[in-house]
This record gives C-alpha cells, structure tokens and sequence, in this order.
C-alpha cells in the first residue's frame, strides 16, 4: 500500500473535479494540436481496431487490492450523455441511429419478460402519447388565448358589472334589456366614461400588444412548419405534426372560444362567385403586398440592426413602454386601430348584411327586398367614404408601427399585423370597385357580368386577398399560406384569387429581395441555418473548405488506446470544439470513429465520482478489448460506448455540392474528410456556410454565430 500511494504521488495523480472544463463548446474546425506529422504511406499495416486479448483474464490484474479492473461506467445508462447544450446544432443522423439501436434492443428484450413486453409496448405509443398532450395542451392554450384577448380588448372600452371576467359580448347575451339590433348596449356593460368622472385620462396600456392566438389551422401549421421552418421533416414527423393538429383542433373546438360553434377566427361566407377580370385586381393587391413585403423585411432589419449595435438594446423594456404608448397615442383616435386587429380583420372580410351596424355597411338602400336576402352593389353613404378615410390612415400607422413592434422583447407577432396591412388595403381596393361597377356598369369590362343592380363585387374578398398577399410577401410562403387562409376563413371556392395573389407577392418580393423575414432575422441574430431553397452551383471540393487549412496546426485527434485522462483532460480545457475524430494512432490517421465533447466530460466525472482509483495516468480506451496491464497500475477506462463508430464521412474530392446538399437533407452537424480511409480534416456546418457567403461575393468573417 505504501508502494502504491508512493507512486501516486511520484507521478502526480490528480482526483480533482472535471466541472473546470465545461467550457463553451461550438462547432468549429477542430485543430490545434501539435506532434508527430501525418504519415499518409503505406509502408506498414495498420493495428486491428479491437484487440483480441488471448492472454489469461487474471494478468490484467494488480494495484489496489487484487486486480487492477477496466472501468467501463457504460454499461448502464449516465444520465447526460448524449444529450446536447443549449444552442448546439442537432446531429440528426446520430440522433436517428441511436433511436433505431434502443429500439431494437427493446424489441429483441420484449420476448424475455412480460415486464419487458410492457415496457416495448409504451415505448412504441410513447411518441404519439407525447403527440395527444402536444395536441390537448395547444389547443387548450389557443383556447385560453382568443378568450383571454377578447377580454383584454373589450377591457380597454369598459368592464362587466355583473362580472368582471365577461367581455363585451359575453355580458350581454343573458341580458334581459337588450334587443337583436342593439344586442352590444346593454345596462350590465359599463364603459371607463360612466365610471371615471373624467373622460380623451384612460388610455389603453395594451394597445401595442400583438395579438398571438391560434388561428383554427390545423393542416395549414403543417404545413408551415413544412414549407418555411423546418429543413429535416422525416415523414414520421410529418404523421405526428399532423396527429398534434388534429388533437389541438379538437381541443379548440371543443372549448369554442369564438361562441358560434366554429373553428375558424375569422370565419367568412361569400354569396357572389368571382368573376376572370377581378384576377386584375387581385394581381394588383399581389404586387402590393410584394412592395409591402420588401419594404418591411429591410426596414425592420435595419431598425434590429441598430437596437442590436447601439444602446437601444440594452434597454428593452423602456423600448417596449416607448412604442407602447406612441401606438395607444396614435392608435386610440381612430376606432378602426382603437380595436383589436384581429377584430379589424374580421370586419373587414365581412360581406355586408341587413342587419350589419358598421360603418362599411352604411350604404344607400335602393334595392328591392323582394329579390331576396342577398344586397346588390349599391351607392356609398356618408359611413363608408368615412370609414374609407379612416382606414387609409389606419393603413400608414400599421405600416409604420408594424416595423418597429416586431422583433422587440414582446410577443408582438406577424401574421395578424400584416394581415390586417393587406385586409385594409384590399378593402379599400374592394369598395373602390364595388363603386366603379355600379355607377358604370356599362362599361365593356363589366357590361358583359355585371348588370345594373346585381351583387357584382364583393369587398371582403379583396381584404381576404388582401391579407393573404401582404403575408406572402413578407413570409414568403405560397402552399401553406393559401391553405392557412381558407382554413382562417372557410373560404374554399377562393383558393385561385388567393394562388394568384400569393404568387405576385412572391415573386415580386424576390424580385426585391431573396430573403424572407424568417431567414433574415436568422441571418441577423447569427444563427447556423442552410436555407434549401436556393442551389449551391460552384464548383468546388471538399479540400477546399474542410479544416485544418494548409500551414494551419494539425487536426486535434483521440488516439483509441493511447492516451490518458490527463491528456484528454488537457486537449478538453485548451479547445473549445463540441467533438473529436478519433484515430488508430497519430502515425497512421486511420478513422475509428467521433467523440462529443461533452459525452467526455460527463463520462470522466462519472468515473470520478464511482471510483477512486481512476487518476490522472488512467489510460482511456476507445477499443473493444483492453490489452493486459502491468502490476500495480491504475485502472484504465473504457469509453468505447460512447463512441459514434460510424461519423459520416466525404472524400477530399467530393464536390461541395453535394456536401452542401447533405447537410441541408440530413441535418448534419459535422463531416469528417477521408482520404484512402485516412483522416485529413473536418467540414462544420458553420464552415458550409462561410463558404457559401465566400462564393457569394460575402466576406466570410462577417458572418457572426451566437
């Protein structure tokens, strides 16, 4: 014992804590280390990757005690492995051969026990249990969200005697001193003015608040999710996204936060087909909203831009008080930004009834009751050229608040504001020619559809339109977003205006700009994101991108049976890099397989914590089999579970094409490069996209990561 305790402190052995060394990881080349040279001749056989020990068990015997044992802390699961740090790039090709692995190994146990038959049994419905509380839970929660912001925005008018917790509508339906036709005046409700003595002194704290509620849109978030968020969406994903769509939906339905039994938010019903020359006008609101996308896309990312550069950023919340009260300043004047947008949005795509109170319904009534429920084109009274004015300025200040609310520290949202932008504009373009048939039906455009006092044109469809076109061009979807809208507005007989608009937005904001607001905030804030909409055409190799550059230090390596804990220790709390190839031995370079930087942390920890006897001289292993050890040395550690023995590799003269075309497909994190089998250097997916901003014309540098 003294001999032992003797040659652990002649040799330095350290037991401290490894917590020192949970450094920041990232994804960049791994190089850095110094030593022997690559020897790419063949002058010599490579040794075999696990070593068959013939010898007798009992030699690998010695230090403390009787017998010096390899430690291999795997066997049983460490809580941590695996697993990745916040902010960390996802290897979903790893991710996907582990599932597969623990599979079957649950498949192969499932005969052996009625225990272990159980336990399969959870595990092949646990996705699709997790899928059903995904789907209760949003759907809940998007339930809880439209109620709780009718609420807020009734609450800015006035509040319920008879119960603080009813909005507007909900007070008065159990009224008993409320008719049909004044069904929103009633004694239970009570505006701030008949509360508060003075009357210009309230003003809404919640006007700036976006509205972020579920729409009732079940396949078109699929296919959002599809289209613009997702760049690795296996079909099982896609059977699951769909599954926790279909629950939610359910949900909603099932709570009915709108209180007329349907889905949708803004729920529309059309009685007038539309005719071929209205496409004309529907072009036109596309290229609006492909103007209106462009624009906002670079004047919000320059106003990020500068609160990210400047000194507006480190004061958020004096930001978001600032803009709250300008917009309640600016907003509360004008009835039509006074309500809530989602409100202004349904008035909008509303097609005017008999019983319709708005202000856009205030028309002449020169027609015959006679002919039905359904209201011919008629002359514009003095409500509609009002609210006409109203909403034109409505549109400015939406424009101009929308650029500055996005992107703040609060749940402000996109889709709503510029929906509302795109409604306002196509309601304007709708009654402007809802006007122009009636008082020239004559005319050779209309003559030949359009009689005098027929319902020609229907002015909420061109706010619908409207809407869609606006959110094209900012987002820069089509498929999804001509279903999210009819699934908003159950509008199904619309979908080749909305296909028309969609498209003219598109390709006149790409036409701007190749960006959408998504993919330039990820760009802005850093984020290593691949866009697969757009081809990578040079032509160039994988040598010229893969790291360590020529004259750059050698890649940082494992060796699979040669080094020990205080040597990984060290290459740990030198770099930074989120893994490590590991090699046969530094001469040869062959390929055994990648480590994660932080499976090695939280393995030597744990060895640690378990067992004393592993010290600074332990020797780690990365092989199968341990060859036998001297008396009296520490034990060695086994690592060899942790190990990804099969890393996705490319050759040096792999086009990057088809590295670029990986990634993006199968959602790597890193390539190691290969050449004859020999490792030469390693491609991150931050490498693939500083060489693309190179080939771009870009300087690479400048692309920033967080």
């Amino acid at each position: 014992m003294a001999m032992w305790q003797g040659y652990m402190d002649n040799r330095g052995f350290q037991q401290g804590s490894f917590s020192s060394f949970r450094s920041s990881s990232s994804d960049e080349d791994l190089m850095n280390i110094t030593g022997t040279a690559m020897d790419f001749s063949m002058r010599d056989d490579v040794p075999p990757l696990d070593r068959e020990v013939e010898e007798d068990k009992s030699y690998n015997g010695g230090g403390i005690g009787s017998s010096n044992r390899i430690m291999d802390f795997l066997e049983e699961p460490i809580p941590g492995v695996g697993t990745y740090d916040d902010f960390n790039t996802i290897d979903w090709v790893r991710e996907k051969s582990r599932d597969r692995d623990r599979h079957r190994e649950i498949t192969n146990k499932s005969k052996e026990s009625t225990w272990a038959l159980i336990h399969s049994v959870s595990d092949a419905f646990s996705g699709w249990l997790l899928m059903l509380l995904i789907g209760l839970l949003s759907g809940s929660l998007a339930g809880l969200i439209d109620i709780s912001a009718h609420w807020m925005t009734d609450l800015k008018e006035g509040i319920c005697t008879g119960g603080f917790w009813f909005n507007h509508e909900h007070c008065c339906w159990n009224s008993e001193h409320v008719t049909f036709e004044d069904r929103d005046k009633c004694p239970e409700w009570n505006s701030w003015s008949q509360l508060i003595i003075s009357t210009d002194e309230v003003l809404s704290a919640a006007a700036a608040a976006g509205v972020s509620v579920a729409f009732g849109a079940p396949i078109g978030g699929v296919l959002f999710s599809l289209e613009e968020v997702s760049y690795y969406f296996p079909l099982k994903t896609l059977w699951r996204s769909f599954f926790a769509a279909l629950v939610a939906a359910f949900t909603l339905r099932s709570i009915n936060p709108f209180g007329n039994s349907r889905l949708v938010l803004f729920y529309v019903e059309f009685h007038t087909p539309w005719h071929l020359f209205e496409l004309v006008p529907f072009i036109l609101l596309g290229i609006f909203g492909g103007l209106w996308g462009a624009l906002f896309i670079r004047t919000n990312i320059a106003w990020c831009r500068k609160r990210k550069t400047t000194q507006l950023g480190k004061y958020p919340v004096i930001e978001v008080l600032v803009v709250t009260a300008i917009t309640a300043i600016l907003a509360f004047p004008n009835e039509y930004t006074r309500m809530s947008t989602s409100e202004l949005i349904s008035e909008l795509f509303n097609d005017c009834g008999l019983l319709d109170s708005s202000k856009l319904c205030d028309y002449e009534n020169r027609f015959n009751t006679s002919k039905g429920g359904e209201l011919p084109d008629r002359p514009a009274g003095m409500g509609v050229y009002s609210a006409m004015w109203q909403l034109a300025l409505s549109l400015i200040l939406k424009i101009v608040i929308t650029i500055f609310t996005f992107g703040m520290k609060v749940p402000s949202g996109l889709f709503i504001p510029s929906m509302a932008v795109g409604a306002i504009a196509g309601r304007l373009l709708g009654v402007g020619m809802e006007q122009l048939a009636y008082y020239h039906h004559d005319w050779t455009i209309f003559n030949s559809w359009c009689s005098q006092g027929a319902d020609c044109i229907t002015p909420g469809l061109y706010a619908m339109v409207g809407a869609a076109a606006c959110l094209g061009g900012v987002t820069r979807m089509t498929v999804s977003l001509v279903v999210i809208m009819f699934e908003l507005t159950g509008g199904l007989e619309y979908i080749v205006p909305l296909m028309a608009a969609a498209m003219t937005s598109k390709w006149v904001a790409d036409a701007l700009g190749r960006e959408g607001i998504y993919d330039a905030h990820i760009r802005l804030n850093g984020y290593p994101f691949l866009e697969a909409k757009e081809e990578f055409a040079h032509k160039t190799l994988a040598m010229d991108v893969m790291k360590p550059r020529r004259n750059d230090p050698l890649l940082t390596v494992l060796t699979q049976d040669s080094m020990t804990v205080e040597d990984i220790e060290t290459i740990i709390s030198e770099t930074t890099y989120s893994g490590f190839p590991v090699v046969v031995s530094r001469e040869s370079q062959r390929l055994v397989g990648f480590v994660l930087r932080r499976d090695l942390i939280i393995s030597i920890e744990n060895a640690r914590k378990k067992q004393d006897g592993v010290v600074s001289t332990s020797i780690i292993y990365f092989t199968e089999h341990s060859p036998p050890m001297p008396p009296y040395t520490p034990p060695t550690l086994k690592l060899r579970n942790i190990l990804d023995l099969s890393p996705f590799t490319v050759t040096d003269l792999t086009p990057m094409e088809i590295v670029v075309d990986i990634f993006r497909k199968l959602g790597l994190r890193q390539c190691l490069v290969t050449h004859n089998g020999r490792l030469l250097g390693i491609i991150t997916k931050k490498d693939v996209l500083k060489h693309i901003a190179q080939m771009a014309n870009q300087d690479p540098d400048s692309i920033l990561f967080n």
